[in-house]
């Protein structure tokens, strides 16, 4: 007993800064305005990856629960679809304000459950937050369309309607952005939503849900259900001819049981996937440059990203160069605790994430793969992985085949255009691709060989909220941000007028 206590009494210490961001204890279901606990006062405990520790409890909501925040969003669905466009901009604007006011609490925040560093939480505030104003500024710019009968009398009118009410699925690894990214949209088109929060990182969502609702977003609208059910949440809600969307981020295997639960009720569906994005490097690139792009499009959130460098091809002539540059900059990152100075990479997320990197890395040695620098995990608590860097990888190795999610950059080499775009292309999934030639044409003939719904060239960084997110093939379908990303979240009315 004195030990619980003495637990909880460092829970309580530990959080005591974000006080005023987070619910009680165990109160995280956000219903109809209100923070409740779960009704049999199940509870979910939330950990510090960078040394297991238990940080907090959440209330671990069953799918009936669900389905009363589901009640909760449809109860207020006519009344938010009629809000002027204007009002909902404000709201937007107001909780943009907001957020970016507490961008270093927030930061602690996610830095505590998901382990990143805070100079790189704090990006992470800074880009989710223009979702909320980018969105704020589309609230206002639904248009239909008005057109004269190209075949004679009468006009025909199009209007813009909201979906209804949404169910949206949010990551760990970006707990911020990935919500605003999905809240933002809906808020502004007048959906209302579910939003259920990875159980590893609800606590980011949850503060979030209250500096929206604080902006004045009507009680209802957002609804939080934190849960270890994902299944049987999921499952529950899309069961209900009343859910009329599905909004999802996560791994392609989980994406694909959505999509067919989807399909009985006919429910609108966007699917942010798994990525396996080649990192490609030819021989008249700027390797300074190159190097510089491969830290950002590998190390972003220690590898934990879905458009994170997968494979690195390499052009054999430049090969040697660019593993030597990128190994002595991967050897010099500081691996710590997210919260302290200096460091550069936190903790994997939890250990079963740890041991996948560490198996996938193994496997790859034992093909005749060479580590340059790292590939072990360092003694001591928390889920930690050295910085990494591979060559000579086999191109059967199971490293180029799944999604890496953590420090570790596999190197192969191609001689070819050819070759090259044949090997980038080599994979089921379709998310980010990455570029380095200094070759125009080049650049215009990969943009359109490449399978990949986004293409960076000579950048290591292509999210961006003012551009459509997302991928083809087994990354999914959809865009979420840029003017592409409302569109999600409305359907089209086509009016028939008569007239001369």
């Amino acid at each position: 007993m004195t030990d619980q206590t003495d637990q909880i009494d460092q829970d309580v210490d530990r959080l005591a800064p974000l006080a005023d961001l987070l619910p009680p204890v165990g109160h995280s279901l956000f219903v109809a305005g209100e923070w409740r606990e779960a009704d049999d006062g199940r509870r979910l405990a939330v950990h510090d990856p960078a040394d297991g520790s238990r940080l907090t409890e959440v209330a671990d909501a069953t799918p009936g629960e669900a389905v009363e925040a589901l009640d909760a969003a449809v109860a207020v669905q006519r009344e938010w679809a009629a809000t002027p466009p204007r009002e909902r901009a404000e709201i937007l604007r107001r909780t943009f304000e907001a957020v970016t006011a507490r961008a270093d609490d927030l930061a602690l925040l996610m830095s505590l459950e998901m382990g990143k560093p805070l100079a790189e939480a704090k990006g992470e505030v800074t880009y989710g937050a223009e979702f909320l104003r980018w969105f704020s500024e589309e609230a206002v710019r639904i248009d239909g369309r008005w057109l004269r009968n190209p075949a004679g009398p009468g006009r025909l009118l199009t209007i813009r309607k909201p979906v209804g009410p949404c169910l949206f699925v949010t990551p760990w690894n970006f707990p911020l952005a990935m919500g605003t990214r999905k809240i933002a949209p809906a808020v502004a088109a007048g959906c209302t939503m579910v939003v259920k929060p990875a159980a590893q990182t609800p606590l980011t969502m949850l503060a979030l849900a209250r500096i929206v609702t604080d902006a004045g977003l009507p009680a209802g609208v957002l609804n939080v259900v934190t849960t270890s059910d994902d299944a049987g949440l999921s499952q529950a809600l899309q069961d209900d001819d009343r859910l009329r969307k599905v909004s999802f981020t996560g791994s392609t295997r989980a994406g694909r049981i959505l999509v067919r639960q989807s399909a009985e009720r006919l429910q609108r569906v966007s699917m942010e996937l798994g990525g396996n994005a080649p990192f490609l490097v030819f021989d008249d690139a700027d390797l300074d440059a190159a190097v510089d792009g491969a830290m950002l499009a590998k190390m972003r959130n220690m590898g934990e990203a879905c458009t994170a460098a997968n494979r690195f091809l390499v052009h054999a002539d430049v090969a040697d160069d660019f593993a030597s540059r990128l190994a002595e900059r991967m050897g010099a990152l500081t691996v710590g605790r997210g919260q302290d100075d200096g460091v550069d990479v936190g903790p994997l997320i939890d250990e079963k994430a740890r041991e996948s990197v560490d198996q996938l890395v193994t496997d790859a040695v034992q093909g005749g793969a060479r580590v340059l620098v790292g590939g072990s995990a360092p003694s001591g608590p928390g889920w930690f992985y050295e910085p990494t860097v591979l060559v000579d990888v086999p191109t059967d190795a199971e490293i180029t085949v799944q999604e890496v999610f953590g420090p570790v950059a596999p190197i192969s080499t191609f001689t070819t255009e050819e070759e090259a775009v044949a090997a980038a292309n080599d994979t089921e999934y379709g998310l980010a691709s990455y570029v380095y030639t200094r070759d125009l044409a080049r650049t215009i003939r990969l943009a359109e060989s490449l399978e990949f719904g986004m293409v960076g060239v000579n950048t290591g960084l292509v999210s961006n909220p003012a551009a459509p997110f997302g991928g083809v093939k087994a990354s999914g379908f959809g865009r979420e941000g840029g003017f592409e990303g409302i569109e999600e979240y409305l359907e089209t009315t086509y009016v028939s007028l008569p007239g001369d």
